[in-house]
């Protein structure tokens, strides 16, 4: 007999705003209309409730929300007794935990939003899980007798008994100079517990930066900084948030080997990671997740490395007989551009141009672009590439040579700066085109 279907109830709380609306889903909800408490919501409220028991999953609420701030998604009923955490009412649920083994690196994939800094949370002692129970959270005995008979009963136990020490490095990097002042070399120092720095520094390429203020480093110098104050560090348990990220390929594969090298029989090494490339070269074995974003995520069982890419790309777990997504992750060649459309194409020239910031100097020599292709620059962090892309969009103007061609460009910047909201933008942006 196939498992019956339960729901869970999201609930968007920056979107949802009773008090600018006229409670649309508590009106048009049948279960209400029976008399049964399904929503609950008031002018006064601040946030609608629903009751994912009473749900019947019509998705009429959906639909009258002004805001779009509900979702009811359904999940099969077998992963009820599997939750680990779940932040509050209508919100987020995760289902398992990875399980890391010491001497091991765990690679951890699956799309943004679906619970793998939660998870990495849970495993480093910083959140702790209330397997589903938000409102009664349980204590550590029942949490423990919940994991009882699995590697995660002796990883806690460990962790609670201070055995484990576990060190994380933030997904966001572009935040650490908010929080973190002072030289490189002064801060790396301060937290170096094994004399290795010099070694680090080296592989990370990072001892031309030590007299550098945190505040004034780059994404990619701030990524390699953070690897390496993790790296430096006297730890049990080592956790790295996306360490791919802002680096380019030659700094991917060197930041990889430094996790490597982390590797003792008894240390834990867990990794997220978005870049298959690095993570295949990362990990000894893969925990895939799948879910729907900001609603739930599952946590797959170990696969060997291979194994495990080719479960996320195909998205069909076959030891769970279950397919998390409708269409397989296919990597096609494209075909080249026939001689008689490479006629019809428009071409656009750029003169020989020389920009000197600092001392920094970009030398660009003439060349070309045409429309209905795409173009990639490719090249290491620090060279000149966004500087060369901001003066084709006519952000910068050279200091010699000719003038860039003036073209309507749509450009996105590198690193994102919000001064504004969603909403206000849009309306700018679709006001100015129309």
């Amino acid at each position: 007999m196939a498992d019956k279907n339960t729901r869970i109830a999201i609930v968007n709380h920056d979107k949802c705003k009773p008090k600018k609306c006229r409670q649309e889903c508590k009106k048009s909800c049948p279960v209400v209309r029976m008399g049964k408490l399904c929503i609950e919501v008031t002018p006064q409220s601040k946030i609608v409730w629903i009751s994912e028991s009473l749900c019947i999953g019509c998705g009429i609420c959906i639909k009258k929300c002004p805001f779009g701030a509900l979702s009811i998604v359904n999940l099969p009923s077998n992963l009820e007794k599997e939750t680990t955490h779940r932040y509050c009412a209508n919100s987020f649920k995760l289902h398992r935990l990875p399980i890391p083994r010491p001497g091991e690196v765990l690679g951890l994939v699956g799309t943004n939003g679906i619970g793998k800094s939660t998870a990495l949370k849970i495993l480093a002692g910083k959140q702790k899980p209330n397997l589903g129970r938000f409102d009664n959270p349980p204590d550590w005995q029942e949490i423990l007798t919940y994991f009882r008979g699995s590697e995660l009963q002796n990883y806690f136990t460990k962790i609670l008994e201070d055995d484990l020490r576990a060190i994380v490095k933030p997904q966001y990097v572009d935040q650490i100079p908010k929080t973190v002042k002072g030289s490189v070399g002064s801060i790396l120092s301060r937290k170096d517990d094994t004399d290795t720095q010099t070694i680090v520094c080296a592989q990370l390429d990072l001892s031309h930066l030590r007299e550098r203020n945190v505040e004034d480093l780059s994404g990619g110098e701030l990524q390699r900084f953070a690897c390496a104050v993790v790296c430096i560090q006297r730890a049990d348990i080592f956790m790295f948030d996306e360490p791919s990220s802002y680096l380019d390929v030659k700094q991917r594969l060197k930041a990889a080997i430094t996790i490597r090298s982390l590797i003792t029989p008894d240390r834990y090494i867990i990794v997220v990671e978005h870049d298959l490339s690095v993570l295949d070269y990362l990990s000894d074995f893969i925990c895939c997740l799948y879910g729907v974003p900001s609603a739930y995520g599952v946590v797959t069982m170990p696969f060997s490395v291979r194994e495990g890419i080719n479960i996320f790309l195909d998205g069909y777990v076959p030891t769970e007989n279950l397919r998390f997504r409708e269409t397989s992750l296919v990597f096609k060649v494209a075909e080249t551009a026939n001689e008689e459309e490479v006629k019809r194409l428009r071409h656009y020239q750029y003169p020989e141009m020389v920009k000197t910031m600092g001392e920094f100097s970009l030398e660009i020599k003439p060349g070309e672009f045409s429309d209905s292709e795409i173009m990639v620059m490719l090249g290491e962090n620090g060279t000149g590439k966004t500087t060369f892309i901001r003066m084709l969009a006519g952000g910068l103007k050279p200091e010699s040579g000719g003038e860039v061609p003036i073209l309507n460009v749509s450009y996105k910047p590198q690193t994102i700066s919000p001064k504004f909201k969603v909403r206000s933008v849009n309306h700018f942006t679709i006001s100015y085109t129309y």
